[in-house]
Formats: C-alpha cells, structure tokens, sequence
C-alpha cells in the first residue's frame, strides 16, 4: 500500500502512440568510449527508451563490437533515428531501413540543415514527418525551438515533437525557456526537449517548464564520469518534474520573513 508521501508524488505516466513509460529521460548510444560503459549509464539513468542511429551504428546485433549487440530490446524501447541525414529523402530511407532491420515503427526524426551548427532544416523535416506518418511510423520529430514549427508536425501526426534546448552536443543548456513554454501550452501531443542539456542542473530547469520530457546523450557521455552523471540526469528530471507538478513560489523583489510576524513573543 502507498505511503501517503508516495501518494502525494504519484503520477500517472508518460504515454507516447499509447505506450506508458515511467521514466522520462530518454538517452542516445553515441561517444562513449565503450560498450560497458554504454550499458552502465543507460542502466544508471532508469531510461526506457535509448535512441540509436541508423547509419551510425551495425545493424548486426550478432557483432560483439556492435552497439546493439549490448541492448536487450525485451528491456529497452530502441528508438532509432535518423542523425546524420541532410535532407528529407535520406531520413526517410533510413527510417525504412531501420524498420527492415526489426526495429519498430517508431522513429526519431532528424533532418539537418546546417552541418557547422547541426540547426534542423525545418521545412524537410515536415516533408519527412508525412510521409513516414503516411507508411504508418510512428514520428517523434526533431525540431528548433519555434511554435510554428511544433504546430506544423503535430498537425502531420507526429506523436511528439521534440525541440531543441540549445545547438546538439553544445551543453549550453536551456536558451530559451519562453520558447519552450509556449510550444508546450500549444501543443496536445508530449513535447521531449532534445539536445544541449549538459548537467544535472539544466535537466531540472529545463522540466521545470513543464515539458513531458529530456533526450540526451552527449552530457553522459562526454562527463568524466558517465554512470554518475546518468544516476544524476535522471534524478535531476524527476526533481524538475515533480518541482513543475508542485508549482514554485513566486519571485520577490524584497526579502518576507518565513515566520508570521503574529503571536511572536516579546
């Protein structure tokens, strides 16, 4: 039976497509400096779902060297994406292979306009949304920080739709909070907030938002310690999470004593 503490901090879960999930970090494959260490952070995190990119990664999960050899599918939404891709043929033909190889309809989509800042070509990036949603893929997009944008794919189908915090693998954390902000109070479908969170610290402020959720991958794997940092990451989006639900006090300009001034003793 819950504690009446537990019962208070419940939430019912994040459902994407109609899958619940209980955590909501969602962590990449890429740069760790092996396989081990790959697994012992996506472990430490309490991450369901682990991206992996399909032209970056062997789809031979027999390959002991593979990143997906060391993924158990039974415990892991494997999400792949289409990083790497520059236009919106190529993201499609990826995603398709990523679906020939087993994974599932699901895919996160990727199109980059912009190979020195990795900035998202927005108008591919619809054109790809629909006609994957048109194959029966399940989309979660990639995008920049801009409403209009998060309107266009949710309008496509897309099943979330996941704007950047800042630039991929910059670590300069959340930019712009009021951007973010105004795409999750427009948007009906979850928002996951994808690239440029760094630490702990910008994990918690970005869910402060109230957004649905956190992808990363480079903050873990680039720290000095990646397990630790994981173990962080996660906590750092249940903080922020639960700190969105309970609601801040508000910001003051002059100090207000924490005790009532009444009935004090003299």
């Amino acid at each position: 039976m819950a504690t009446v503490t537990e019962s208070l901090i419940h939430e019912a879960p994040l459902v994407i497509a109609g899958r619940p999930l209980r955590s909501r970090l969602m962590v990449g494959t890429g740069k760790y400096r092996t396989n081990r260490q790959m697994v012992d952070a996506i472990h430490a995190s309490g991450a369901e779902v682990v991206t992996v990119a399909v032209r970056r990664v062997d789809l031979d999960r027999s390959n002991e060297e593979g990143v997906l050899h060391h993924l158990d599918p039974n415990r892991y939404l494997l999400l792949p994406n289409t990083a790497g891709c520059y236009t919106a043929e190529e993201a499609v033909r990826y995603a398709r292979l990523a679906r020939a190889a087993g994974f599932t309809d699901w895919v996160k989509l990727e199109v980059i306009g912009d190979q020195d800042t990795l900035l998202p070509d927005v108008a591919a990036t619809i054109d790809a949304a629909k006609t994957l949603i048109d194959e029966g893929f399940t989309v979660l997009a990639y995008t920049n920080d801009d409403l209009i944008t998060a309107l266009r794919l949710e309008d496509a189908g897309c099943a979330a739709v996941m704007p950047l915090a800042s630039p991929i693998g910059s670590g300069l954390g959340l930019i712009n909070p009021y951007n973010i902000r105004s795409i999750k109070a427009r948007l009906a479908v979850p928002v996951i907030v994808d690239a440029g969170v760094g630490t702990a610290s910008d994990a918690a402020v970005t869910m402060e938002q109230g957004v649905d959720g956190i992808l990363m991958n480079t903050a873990l794997a680039e720290a000095d310690e990646p397990v630790r940092m994981a173990r962080a990451m996660g906590l750092a989006t249940e903080a922020g999470r639960l700190a969105y639900l309970a609601g801040r006090m508000p910001r003051r300009e002059r100090a207000v004593p924490s005790s009532p001034l009444q009935g004090m003793l003299a």
